[in-house]
Order: structure tokens, then sequence, then C-alpha cells
């Protein structure tokens, strides 16, 4: 299967995915933080270069409710990141994942039809990520696990503090690879 893991530069759902006999490359105007197929560039230049599933990550500053306190100050910034988000979803891609936060996704463009936890996936963590499925099952939880705290809402600041908060928890990425990246089960 060709996968497309747009808007991420740790590699950890592109590698995920290769590690499950993939061909996944990840995208992001960032170089990528580890060896692996990466092209370095906006997502926009290659939508529409056959893929089989993309895997999104929009950056989340302009529509996480965790920032809604600056939301009257950026509202040009937030259309532009919900215009965005709707290319994404509208990409000429069969199955199609768009991954947030609680963010203003669900109440400008529509609700996510899953949320998930770390902690259903391995993490003794907290961090309510949304999902917006296209021609995918929901995931199912892998590994649910004790000790939730919130250490990535915790973080101290910190210059890479922003990378920190939004790379993908491993589990997840292999619940990802595994769930969707078999074609007989690909259908909700």
């Amino acid at each position: 299967m060709k996968v497309l893991v747009a808007c991420e530069f740790s590699g950890t759902v592109r590698d995920a995915f290769v590690r499950a006999g993939h061909d996944a490359m990840s995208c992001d105007l960032l170089p990528s933080d580890t060896e692996g197929k990466h092209y370095q560039g906006s997502v926009l230049d290659i939508l529409n270069d056959g893929w089989d599933l993309m895997i999104a990550h929009p950056p989340c500053t302009h529509l996480a409710v965790s920032g809604a306190r600056w939301f009257k100050e950026k509202q040009r910034e937030q259309q532009e990141a919900l215009e965005f988000v709707r290319v994404l979803m509208d990409a000429p891609i069969e199955r199609i994942v768009i991954e947030n936060p609680i963010s203003i996704i669900s109440t400008r463009i529509r609700k996510p039809d899953q949320i998930i936890q770390p902690w259903m996936f391995g993490h003794g963590e907290t961090k309510a990520t949304c999902l917006w499925l296209k021609n995918l099952p929901k995931l199912t939880p892998t590994n649910i696990v004790d000790g939730r705290e919130q250490r990535i809402h915790k973080m101290p600041p910190s210059p890479d503090r922003w990378k920190e908060r939004s790379k993908t928890f491993q589990g997840i990425a292999e619940a990802m690879a595994q769930q969707w990246g078999c074609c007989e089960h690909l259908l909700p």
C-alpha cells in the first residue's frame, strides 16, 4: 500500500507503516527527525501522486481549543488552517485520516469519528486525540494501561516543547499500521 503521512517530521507513523511492509513517506515543511522516505515541502505538492492512504496531522496551532484564549486575535490564521484541513479531507485519496487534538474542526467542519487516548495503546498518559476518518474503521485499543497522567500538558517550557507535544505516540502509530495497513480490514 502506498501511504502518505502528511505534516509529520518525526517519522513515527511513517516508520510504523514501513515496518508493516508498506511504501510509506512522510511529508512536512521541516526535515525529518529520522532516516526514511521524506518529502520536505508542502503536502499540497504531492496530494495527487496516487496514494492509497493518507494520515494527516495538520498543524494545530490555530485550531486546538487549548489555545482558545487567543482565537479572537487570530481569525485569519484560523480560517486558513480550516481551509487546509478541508483540502486534506477532500484530497483524491481513497482512505484518509485527519488527526488533531480537540479543536474547532469539530464545530466548524464536522465532529470527529473517534477520540482516542495514549493509554488505550500502551502509554500511561492522557492526550485526547480526534480522528476524522474516510473509508476506514475506528482504531481498536491494543493495550489499555493504568497510571494515566497529563505528561504532555505538564511539559515545562522549552525551545522543543512544541515538537515533543506534536509527536504521535509509538503505540498509536503501531495500531494505525496494523489495523489500517491490512487491505481486507480497511472499510468500516
